[in-house]
């Protein structure tokens, strides 16, 4: 158990998005260091007010084991971790420990998924890497051919992305089905450029065709949770990693984290693109005003 901890304790300790840590490296501490865990995602703020004399007490621990839990996240000990565990409140991030559960009412439940999804969105932008996101914007603004993939629920993001990336006025185009995909990939060249989209970064199919098409020539920008074998074949990846409520089958937070990059990928390749871009937009909106019913 103590092998697993060796990377977080090895890596500098990150004050943004300590409670998603913590969360992560629960499942390898200790049953009485979890404990310590456990009441820190649940009580996040009630903890700040606490020594460690009363927090080991309020977890049912020693003290001890509050310093074993604060070296296991890679801190030197209980008052800087507390330092970190403070700033990392302070950006503002609800709590994480946010699941609905049989216990809820359900007036609990949109209170629950709300704070949860600006949870989610806090995180994301906090671990966002912008360098990475620079360069997806270049890889779009560049392109002569776009072309989104996605499979499942995650066709659902290609499509919104193909909904708004048509109008830099760059053909694009969206593929959900696999096969259509290969079929497509293989035809690709150095202008084009395929933007995948998935939650794990591991379903078959997809890493499938957008092999076809690096093989073909085309250029890859992947939006995936990070370590998986389709971010591996990214020219630019931009890491979602985002935990879901383990007891929903369907991506939710993910999936709006992927929607948030998605708008921020158009308006930042609309700002490269310059003034000829606005004016393209302009005209697209007016293309549409007299569809609207206007108000009196």
């Amino acid at each position: 158990m103590a092998t697993s901890l060796t990377d977080t304790r090895s890596s500098p300790p990150n004050e943004k998005g300590l409670l998603a840590r913590i969360r992560i490296a629960s499942t390898a501490l200790s049953r009485a260091e979890r404990q310590v865990a456990e009441f820190l995602l649940q009580k996040p703020h009630d903890a700040l007010e606490m020594s460690i004399r009363v927090l080991a007490q309020a977890c049912d621990v020693s003290e001890p084991t509050v310093a074993r839990f604060s070296q296991s996240l890679g801190f030197d000990g209980f008052k800087s971790f507390k330092l970190a565990f403070a700033k990392s409140l302070a950006t503002g991030i609800p709590y994480l420990h946010l699941d609905v559960n049989q216990a809820d009412q359900v007036r609990d439940v949109l209170p629950k998924v709300f704070d949860r999804t600006i949870a989610a969105l806090m995180e994301a932008r906090n671990n966002a890497n912008i360098p990475n996101f620079e360069a997806a914007v270049n890889l779009l603004a560049r392109a002569r051919r776009i072309e989104c993939y996605g499979l499942g629920y995650s066709g659902a993001l290609a499509t919104d992305a193909q909904l708004k990336f048509f109008r830099f006025g760059i053909p694009t185009t969206v593929f959900c089905d696999a096969h259509l995909q290969a079929q497509s990939a293989s035809l690709l060249n150095s202008d084009c450029v395929v933007v995948a989209f998935s939650r794990t970064g591991r379903t078959r199919d997809l890493i499938h065709s957008v092999q076809i098409a690096k093989n073909a020539g085309a250029r890859v920008l992947v939006l995936c949770a990070s370590g998986g074998p389709l971010a591996d074949l990214a020219d630019v990846h931009l890491s979602v990693d985002v935990e879901e409520d383990p007891d929903v089958y369907t991506p939710m937070t993910s999936r709006l984290a992927h929607l948030t990059y998605i708008d921020a990928l158009a308006v930042a390749v609309t700002l490269l693109r310059g003034p000829a871009a606005i004016d393209m937009l302009e005209k697209v909106k007016s293309s549409i005003s007299a569809k609207r019913v206007q108000q009196e």
